[in-house]
Order: C-alpha cells, then sequence, then structure tokens
C-alpha cells in the first residue's frame, strides 16, 4: 500500500495569480503581496504556475524564480504545490528538481499537450515525472490541455508517485467513481470553481480554483459550511460565488481578477499578451455590475466587494 503523503493537503487551495509588471516583467513585490493577502485570510495551500498562473506565457527560469519567491514569502505556513507540466518530459523534470530543492509539499503536472500523444506516452510522461523527485504527483486532468479519460487515471493512479488528481470538468460524477475504484486514500481536488459544492459532495479532498485569489472569503465559508454539515449556508455561499464568477468571465478573467485585487491595495500587476488587459470603461461597468450582485445576495465580508 502507498503511502499517501497527500493528506496535509485540503481545504481551500488558490491556484495563484503570476504577477507582471507594466513591461510583462515578473513583479516580485506584487507576487509577495499576493501571497500576504491570502495567507491572512486563511487559505489551505498555494497551488503555483498553473493556468491561472500564465505558466505557458513564461520560460522555465521565470517559473522558477515565482517558486523561489512564494516559497520564501510562504516559509513553511501552508503548504505550497507546483505544477512543473510542460511539452516535453526533460523541461518538466528539471521543474520538478527546482520545485523539490524549494520546498514544494508536491508536484503537480498537466498531460503533455500540442502533439496527440499516445496513451502509452503520457503514461510514461507521468512515470518518469513522477520517479524524478521524492514528491507526491497530482496528476492535472483539464479540457485546456487534454484530459486523461478514466482507464488512464486508474493507470497513472498505480505509480508509486502519483497520489492525486485535480479534476478540472464540468461534471463530477467521475470523482465518485474514482474514489469507489482507485481508493478513497487517493486524493481527489475539484477545479471547478462554480461547482465547489457538487466537488466536495461527490468526494474530493479540496478545492483547487482561480477565483479563490479575489473571493476567498466565500470558499473558505463554504468550505467550512460543508464540513459541519450546513448545506443551505454552503449551497448560499456557493450561489453567491457563482453570480460573481459568471458576471466576471464576460470579461477577461486574468486582468479583472488581478483589477479587483486593486481596489483594496493589492498591486497584482498584470497580464502577459496575448491576454488583453481590462480598460478603464470594463472597470467601470465590472465594479457596476459586481455592487449589484453584492447588494441583491446581500455578500457580507469580502473585501473586494466591500472596496466597491
Amino acid at each position: 500500500m502507498k503511502t499517501m503523503r497527500l493528506d496535509r493537503i485540503g481545504g481551500v487551495i488558490p491556484a495563484l495569480l503570476t504577477c507582471f509588471d507594466t513591461n510583462e516583467n515578473f513583479d516580485e513585490q506584487c507576487q509577495r503581496s499576493v501571497v500576504r493577502f491570502l495567507l491572512s485570510k486563511g487559505v489551505d495551500g498555494l497551488y503555483l504556475t498553473g493556468s491561472t498562473g500564465e505558466t505557458f506565457l513564461m520560460d522555465g527560469e521565470e517559473r522558477k524564480k515565482v517558486v523561489e519567491v512564494v516559497s520564501d514569502e510562504v516559509a513553511g505556513r501552508v503548504p505550497i504545490i507546483v505544477h512543473v507540466g510542460d511539452i516535453g518530459t526533460k523541461k518538466s523534470i528539471k521543474l520538478a528538481e527546482h520545485a523539490y530543492e524549494h520546498g514544494a509539499a508536491a508536484i503537480s503536472s498537466v498531460p503533455p499537450f500540442y502533439w496527440k500523444f499516445s496513451s502509452e506516452e503520457v503514461y510514461r510522461y507521468y512515470q518518469e515525472l513522477s520517479g524524478s523527485v521524492p514528491l507526491p504527483m497530482i496528476v492535472y486532468n483539464v479540457a485546456l490541455a487534454g484530459a486523461v479519460d478514466f482507464d488512464q487515471i486508474k493507470r497513472l493512479a498505480s505509480l508509486n508517485q502519483v497520489e492525486g488528481i485535480k479534476y478540472t470538468a464540468s461534471t463530477h460524477h467521475e470523482i465518485l467513481r474514482i474514489k469507489e475504484e482507485i481508493g478513497k486514500d487517493f486524493k481527489v481536488y475539484s477545479g471547478s470553481d462554480e461547482m465547489a459544492l457538487s466537488g466536495l459532495a461527490y468526494g474530493s479532498d479540496g478545492l483547487i480554483g482561480s477565483f479563490y485569489n479575489v473571493i476567498p472569503e466565500l470558499f473558505i465559508g463554504l468550505y467550512n459550511a460543508y464540513k459541519r454539515d450546513d448545506w443551505e449556508q454552503a449551497k448560499l455561499l456557493q450561489r453567491q460565488a457563482d453570480a460573481i464568477i459568471f458576471c466576471v468571465l464576460k470579461y477577461p478573467m486574468h486582468a479583472s481578477m488581478k483589477c479587483m485585487l486593486s481596489w483594496i491595495g493589492i498591486d497584482a500587476g498584470t497580464v502577459r499578451k496575448p491576454f488583453s488587459s481590462l480598460d478603464g470603461e470594463a472597470e467601470k461597468n465590472l465594479k457596476k455590475e459586481l455592487r449589484i450582485i453584492r447588494d441583491a445576495y446581500s455578500i457580507k465580508d469580502v473585501a473586494v466587494l466591500e472596496a466597491l
């Protein structure tokens, strides 16, 4: 039987934004500010250099710098999961080795993408990557980079270091199947913010998502309500969060979240092209729409909404 090392990694884990200055260079001070904000809110961990972190718009050295800065700022207070996925095994292994050297609690990776790699090639990628460092591996199942089917998930779970999956999909019945057929000790992290409660109800062990950067209060409240079996409160908080999410997604997501943090004095920098920025008129409209949602749903104690 495997010795599971993901047991201490659960709860609400933001998929961390990466901060860039106006010249699109990594901004260390802004990054530290975002991390301090999230820690002050009581998040349970951080997931670095993933899709939300614009990772594939960075080179390897930049990704390493993000890990170094965040690890230094966190200083062991919460576990850090480092996404090391890339198109090539060798590139991913170098990122994994660096993550291990800088205190990561776990690594994660999307399957290799762009070319249509065979099932055997994907398996070998995870086998070699997970065996490169003595850290638990969390497979990242997301349609953006290429989903892995259930049979492949079962096969990957047989690898010694593969101890969980970040499951981002539009349905959650497969989470239940994972728990039933692979085993309850195999960790599942729900990656769909708008279905966080659904993921928990189907057996996920934690939540990893983008909007936990800007409205962590709602998701921490939701998670805690679920844990104490307060379904009405959990459903209310999910509805409130979804109203915010669907509003924000009408605008450029990354830029909008960074802009929202600026409303509370947290400079999260800008986005990297080809992502779009948020112009003044769009920001004005976003604020107006979020004020309407805040008041209609009587949302309290959410910093970015209180600042409107």
